[in-house]
């Protein structure tokens, strides 16, 4: 082979290489494309900025592989292409929000957190916010530390105020806590899930997942209770909003879900089925589905 046509092919692919990577995301290996450019133009009736808050749920945590945050898979703000998410749903529909569907969830947040990230919400001018938060408030070490639902019901109101009145035309969506009780229907019989459980994982409810004793029993229909205690406070504070708050109606609430709709690491966290079911069922509630 000549030195000649050797130069010429490395030169080949080196220019192969860099197209393909102007092609891309850059997100890296595995990692989904960015949606094709479009043009900015903007719908009046549609926001050019959205903002996710909440917990590990909505950071898309797991999802990824790993028991980390993996905001691209977010149901609400997600930008890869694994996931039909609100954010996509609206860059499809109105190109001007590309790039601004910003995720201010955090892993293991509670109410409290909340009032905090409201006011990241609104420094980034969002026109669309969507609330998921109170898993972590049920899921303590004992029963006995859950937040108490005046303490909770206090903390997102005070968020929601934060977002009214620093972004008063901003529609709001607040989603309905998913109804973990069943995550320990579906899982104590699965021995492999009940070993990773017992790692730890929201021992409030799934400390002895398959103990039949009255204290466990007993353990899960409070936890069971708190829970329903929670979503009848959000539902009653986006009440109290006004009409630029709208509810999922307990739409998440009541997702039958499954084990293969849980990711393998943690057996607690939505996969991006889960993540999926979630968008779904939580898009006709937004607003903007019509």
């Amino acid at each position: 082979m000549s030195r000649r046509w050797t130069t010429t092919a490395a030169v080949t692919l080196l220019a192969l290489a860099a197209l393909a990577c102007e092609g891309g995301s850059g997100g890296g290996i595995g990692q989904p494309s960015a949606p094709p450019p479009a043009s900015p133009s903007a719908r009046p009736d549609l926001p050019v900025s959205m903002a996710a808050l909440g917990d590990s749920i909505t950071t898309g945590f797991g999802t990824c592989l790993v028991l980390s945050n993996c905001q691209r898979n977010s149901w609400s703000s997600g930008d890869g292409l694994r996931v039909d998410s609100h954010y996509r749903r609206l860059l499809e529909a109105n190109p001007a929000i590309r790039g601004n569907g910003h995720n201010q969830a955090a892993a293991g947040a509670r109410a409290r957190q909340l009032p905090e990230q409201a006011t990241a919400a609104v420094n980034a001018k969002a026109d669309y916010v969507t609330v998921l938060i109170g898993a972590n408030d049920a899921c303590r070490g004992r029963i006995e530390d859950m937040t108490e639902v005046t303490d909770f019901r206090s903390e997102v109101d005070r968020a929601l105020a934060v977002l009214k009145q620093g972004r008063p035309k901003a529609r709001v969506l607040v989603v309905s806590i998913p109804d973990l009780y069943r995550l320990w229907e579906i899982g104590h019989p699965e021995a492999q899930v009940v070993r990773v459980w017992d790692r730890g994982i929201c021992p409030a409810l799934l400390a002895n997942p398959t103990s039949t004793a009255d204290a466990d029993t007993s353990r899960r229909s409070l936890f069971r209770a708190r829970i329903d205690a929670y979503n009848k406070q959000l539902v009653a504070a986006c009440k109290a909003y006004g009409s630029r708050c709208r509810s999922d109606g307990g739409a998440v609430h009541r997702v039958r879900f499954s084990v293969d709709m849980l990711n393998r690491l943690d057996y607690f966290h939505p996969d991006v089925d889960g993540q999926n079911k979630l968008a779904e069922v939580t898009w006709g509630a937004s607003g903007f589905s019509g």
